[in-house]
């Protein structure tokens, strides 16, 4: 029973050597590993937000899916490397097109809730004026007169 103690004592002491090697691998390999991995997560990020530029999926679902991660894993991994979460980028990405489509075309607020992805018209309306501090309607109104003068 001592002598295994010892050797779990000595096994731990062992597990990073003087020369900064840890259970054998350098210690520059070690970082170098970390190095690539964020690496990798970074230009996953940069894949993502290309993605959300380029009109491509428009939920956390079919972007995980793109990206053959879990919902939480991108949420996550989106999150750590922007600072935004994916959700919220989403959101805001929806709002932005939908605020250029009232003062740009003349499609119904409800056709234009339907385009950017809200199933319902109300949602769409509540999440936008919370966004923009303002109804669509009004935002459209004001967008339009400032924009003909």
């Amino acid at each position: 029973m001592g002598m295994s103690r010892q050797f779990s004592k000595q096994d731990r002491n062992h597990s990073t050597s003087p020369n900064g090697e840890r259970n054998g691998i350098p210690a520059a390999s070690e970082a170098s590993v970390r190095e690539m991995i964020r690496a990798a997560s970074e230009d996953r990020v940069r894949r993502i937000l290309e993605m959300i530029d380029s009109e491509g999926p428009r939920t956390i679902s079919d972007l995980a899916l793109e990206f053959n991660l879990s919902e939480s894993r991108l949420q996550h991994l989106f999150k750590q490397s922007t600072g935004v979460g994916l959700g919220r980028m989403l959101s805001e990405k929806k709002l932005l097109k939908a605020a250029l489509l009232l003062t740009h075309t003349h499609l119904r607020i409800k056709e234009i809730a339907a385009t950017v992805g809200y199933e319902h018209t109300s949602s769409f309306t509540r999440a936008f004026s919370r966004h923009f501090a303002q109804t669509p309607q009004l935002y459209r109104k004001v967008g339009r007169r400032s924009r003909d003068g």
